[in-house]
């Protein structure tokens, strides 16, 4: 899937994976100390701007041009447009516009490991010390018997791969496990399983 794959599906009115924040992030992301951060493939900006609203200053790179400028009219509606940044670059070569930075989430970019791997190793090399990376994905562990998400284990990292992904980047992982999530379908909730990750750079 390419950006004009994307950029099809993000181009209806509503926003395709809502304005609501995700859970985890403002679980993890909520006590975290600092002013700047990196919303990696943040799509259309349901995170970017809540942490914008929280006080940060917030870069949402996506390839996406169409998720990006519905993000920033997100932003201007929630009066914190001036906190927000828009770059249009691939996740996994992307160059930001601010760094380094004291936090990069990277929230459901499930990708093949190896392009994982790579941007998760990008977006660490612009934290700052005392910085924290947070990650959070559908696991592989969701394919048995968990609803939602990709069906292909290609896309689907787990703890190994995620500690994998790691290994050698000076991170220190805090938290790194499955946590139970929830996945509407029509039949109502049904029980996902979903991978999070909390690091951070010593300072």
């Amino acid at each position: 899937m390419d950006s004009n794959y994307w950029d099809e599906k993000y181009s209806v009115d509503e926003f395709v994976y809502t304005k609501l924040e995700n859970r985890f992030v403002v679980e993890y992301c909520t006590s975290l100390p600092g002013k700047r951060a990196i919303d990696l493939a943040g799509g259309e900006g349901r995170n970017s701007v809540w942490l914008a609203k929280q006080g940060w200053q917030v870069e949402n790179i996506d390839f996406s041009e169409v998720a990006l400028d519905k993000y920033l009219q997100f932003a201007q509606a929630e009066h914190v447009a001036g906190h927000c940044i828009a770059t249009c670059n691939d996740a996994v070569t992307f160059s930001p516009q601010s760094t380094p930075v004291d936090l990069g989430v990277i929230a459901y970019l499930q990708i093949n490991q190896h392009d994982l791997q790579l941007a998760i190793r990008r977006l660490v090399d612009h934290i700052a010390p005392g910085g924290h990376l947070f990650g959070v994905w559908h696991s592989r562990d969701n394919l048995e018997g968990g609803f939602g998400g990709p069906r292909d284990p290609e896309v689907l990292p787990n703890v190994a791969t995620i500690t994998q992904a790691l290994e050698g980047t000076g991170l220190e992982i805090l938290e790194l496990k499955n946590r139970d999530g929830q996945i509407q379908t029509r039949e109502g909730l049904k029980p996902s399983v979903t991978l999070v990750l909390l690091a951070k750079r010593p300072e």
